[in-house]
């Protein structure tokens, strides 16, 4: 298998079919690219089944469809959400390589964030341009199964039930890469898997049993939320029944009749329902079965055939404050709300944890004991933790934290969720839509984001991630404790405890 040059149309003939991409500055580019069976009609809330293939060469030289998902314009911080068109029909997959060759380059595959609700391949965001023009590798994004279609849980009449479709999808993805990417110049003994928040977690989901972590090799995993709770099976069929009332069908019967805008309508709703003040909250989670997700993500690589996964994990400084420090219900925070939110984590010793919140901040106002508290709480604490478990079992792992401010909305948003991806992808003219990146320093930008980008590219490279142009980044162990911190100046510190 490999590149067909007709003109400037590669073609590349894939298990399922040929297809024909595009040359784009140099770079063969296929898009829209089924990798699994269209998830509708009967296999509408069923596990990812495989393409019957084509016979004819496909065209691949536009995105498909996004996965079904509201759009939310005029956000403050990140601007508009999603990407149209959207449609059910969404299992596809997006490919950018460097050359018709046989070098067998190292292989990123991106899954993107949204909370399970949002997001898409075809976003410019996460085009694998960058990556592929700068790194010498393949890259790969995909698009999942969202929200209702990908999250609802529903009793079957064996008893069985059917769970966390979007990771049957995720896991379909991995197979085809398995299976193709060397006919795109890529090696698939040299996968790694990366995502931010949902697609982090996703990345974890990923090294365990179903992907028996031999579908890729090394792993990034950024803001991962690895204490917020996956659902339980009563819990999630719960939810499921809570969805039905406010979509207004009495069963899944009728629900499999009803089209897909009305699913993706009611996600309001059912969101709605689920908030809680202070509390990062999503209408769909994940849920914990026997079945595609017996155990939680993250152990999975800490033991088992996943341990052996290189691990490079972090966090920006202020998670939290893309939820709380812009929102309306938080525009007039006190101290008192703060306290009783605080009293859900830290029980009679709320106060003193405000107390040594707020003395760790200058000037600090609740809003801000609250954004730090939560990022603590989701992201900070257990990543560290993660990491000194995997320290304590001498498994690689390399830590950051993002910590450069953007100086959007006069500050109050410090580094918060998200803000570190277009430093990752080194890609700014592709986030022009986005709020929070106004008013930075182009030169300190784009110095950091040289930096962060080509850390990103020597750890999928070679599993380390240090190059000549930043400070030494040793893995995290339990004597250094060694956490790169990417800021205006990038230092690794030491940290003594998690």
């Amino acid at each position: 298998m490999g590149f067909a040059q007709d003109g400037t149309s590669p073609v590349v003939h894939t298990r399922s079919g040929p297809i024909r991409g595009v040359v784009e500055d140099g770079l063969a580019v296929f898009k829209g690219v089924p990798y699994a069976a269209p998830p509708v009609g009967p296999l509408r809330w069923r596990p990812a089944q495989p393409h019957r293939g084509w016979s004819t060469t496909l065209d691949a030289t536009t995105y498909g469809p996004s996965a079904p998902q509201a759009v939310r314009e005029g956000d403050p911080v990140l601007g508009g959400h999603g990407f149209p068109p959207f449609d059910e029909d969404c299992l596809t997959l997006n490919v950018w390589s460097p050359g018709a060759d046989d070098a067998r380059r190292p292989v990123l595959v991106w899954i993107h964030g949204g909370a399970f609700v949002s997001g898409s391949g075809a976003m410019p965001n996460y085009s694998g341009e960058t990556f592929a023009r700068h790194g010498d590798l393949v890259v790969v994004n995909l698009n999942y199964r969202l929200g209702p279609l990908g999250l609802l849980s529903f009793a079957a009449d064996d008893g069985a039930e059917c769970r966390n479709l979007w990771l049957t999808d995720q896991l379909a993805a991995l197979r085809w890469v398995q299976d193709n990417i060397a006919a795109f110049g890529g090696d698939p003994g040299n996968v790694t898997l990366a995502g931010q928040s949902a697609g982090a977690l996703s990345t974890a989901a990923l090294a365990g049993p179903g992907g028996d972590g031999r579908l890729f090799r090394r792993a990034i995993l950024q803001s991962v939320p690895l204490a917020m709770p996956l659902a339980t099976p009563a819990e999630s069929l719960a939810r499921t029944a809570a969805y039905l009332e406010i979509v207004g069908a009495k069963d899944e019967d009728e629900l499999r009749t009803l089209p897909w805008p009305r699913l993706v309508e009611a996600t309001t709703g059912l969101l709605a329902a689920t908030a809680q003040w202070g509390h990062w909250t999503a209408p769909f989670m994940p849920v914990q079965d026997d079945g595609t997700v017996a155990r939680h993500p993250a152990l999975n690589l800490l033991d088992g055939p996943g341990a052996d996964i290189d691990v490079l994990i972090g966090w920006t400084g202020e998670e939290s404050a893309f939820t709380f420090a812009l929102g309306e219900a938080y525009a007039a925070t006190t101290k008192d709300q703060v306290l009783r939110r605080a009293r859900d984590s830290f029980g009679d010793g709320a106060a003193e944890a405000y107390a040594a919140y707020e003395a760790a901040r200058p000037d600090a106002r609740p809003i801000d004991v609250l954004v730090d508290l939560t990022t603590d709480e989701l992201f900070r604490k257990p990543t560290l933790a993660f990491a000194e478990a995997r320290a304590v079992r001498g498994r690689p792992v390399w830590t950051y934290e993002f910590g450069f401010p953007t100086p959007a909305h006069d500050g109050r948003l410090g580094a918060p969720h998200c803000l570190e991806l277009p430093f990752v992808f080194d890609n700014f003219d592709k986030w022009s839509h986005a709020p929070f990146l106004a008013g930075m320093d182009t030169g300190i930008r784009d110095d950091l984001a040289r930096t962060v980008h080509r850390a990103w590219i020597s750890f999928i490279r070679t599993g380390d991630p240090n190059h000549p142009s930043m400070p030494r980044w040793d893995r995290y162990d339990q004597q250094s404790r060694t956490t790169m911190r990417f800021d205006t100046v990038t230092s690794a510190v030491s940290r003594l405890t998690t």
